[in-house]
């Protein structure tokens, strides 16, 4: 009635926010997967998607075919796992999640490299822009930038990361410097918009321990952080971004680091597994070929910052 592929493709769209997302992520039309979706409701005989509005929700049904099915996929892997481990092998398809930026610049890459090293692994990389929007369950790892809410999946801490108040010279030339944290109000500010986390409310810690909590009327907003790094070095205000992701830009003086001795949140980088899939050969491989890909730190290496008012 129900076999190891209609598990897989319910665990990709049961991860995704749309029909339109889950269509791109299995490559397929959007129509392809209404009508498989369809099939695979009538062979069972319950609803298992509400489609009621743009966004997807699960019935009670689907929730438990979600997750009664990754269990399900799981003991697969790990059957298949057992039986390739004798060999010394590492094989199976790797499933790995990750911020669109971050994936393209770093993630893809160690995918890429652990192929062509085990030829008989097989990939999928889901890039997305909302950070809670795959399901754990549909993926054996999880790369995230930034803080983490309660999860029961296990963390794997991959690079230090810290995020940088900056602004491009034009923008400082026609604007001014802000000398403390709350000069920012006087400012163009941009911030993303993700996870539904408030990202109006910057919080700075002084070198002596001076705690400031702002919240700014944001001039610029969007839910992809290139779209608000490329307008901050277009001067249109002053942003906060991933270490990573601007490194180079502040190496050449593009953007420029501002308020010295004050110090937002990190945001390391960390992959999240689950306590099963942990322990699986391609993914504990995978694991090794990441952090060798982000040790040395690259954004920390021949990277000098040019920083005002120091």
């Amino acid at each position: 009635m129900i076999t190891s592929n209609d598990l897989h493709f319910f665990a990709v769209l049961s991860g995704a926010r749309s029909l339109a997302a889950a269509a791109r992520a299995l490559d397929v039309t959007p129509p392809a997967v209404t009508q498989r979706l369809q099939q695979l409701e009538q062979r069972l005989g319950v609803r298992l998607v509400e489609r009621s509005s743009r966004q997807l929700h699960l019935t009670v049904e689907g929730e438990l075919l979600a997750g009664r099915g990754a269990e399900l996929l799981a003991e697969l892997d790990g059957l298949a796992d057992a039986l390739v481990a004798r060999r010394k092998k590492v094989t199976g398809h790797l499933r790995v999640a990750a911020p669109f930026g971050f994936g393209r610049r770093y993630v893809a890459p160690a995918m890429a490299a652990l192929r062509t090293r085990h030829p008989d692994v097989t990939l999928s990389l889901m890039l997305f822009e909302d950070p809670a929007f795959p399901r754990a369950d549909g993926w054996d790892v999880l790369i995230h930038v930034g803080a983490l809410g309660d999860s029961a999946l296990t963390l794997h801490r991959l690079a230090a990361n810290r995020r940088i108040l900056c602004a491009s010279p034009a923008y400082l030339a026609r604007c001014g410097m802000p000398e403390r944290p709350e000069d920012l109000r006087r400012h163009d500010c941009g911030v993303i918009r993700e996870n539904k986390t408030d990202e109006s409310l910057w919080r700075f810690a002084g070198s002596d321990g001076e705690q400031v909590t702002l919240r700014l009327q944001p001039a610029l907003a969007s839910n992809d952080g290139t779209v608000i790094r490329d307008w901050g070095l277009a001067g249109l205000g002053i942003i906060v971004r991933s270490e990573w992701d601007v490194a180079d830009d502040l190496k050449l003086g593009r953007l420029i680091a501002l308020l010295p001795g004050w110090q937002l949140p990190d945001a390391d980088i960390v992959a999240l597994t689950g306590s099963r899939s942990g322990r699986v050969a391609r993914v504990a491989t995978f694991l090794e070929e990441l952090r060798s890909t982000l040790h040395p730190i690259p954004w920390r290496v021949d990277r000098p910052e040019h920083v005002i008012g120091e």
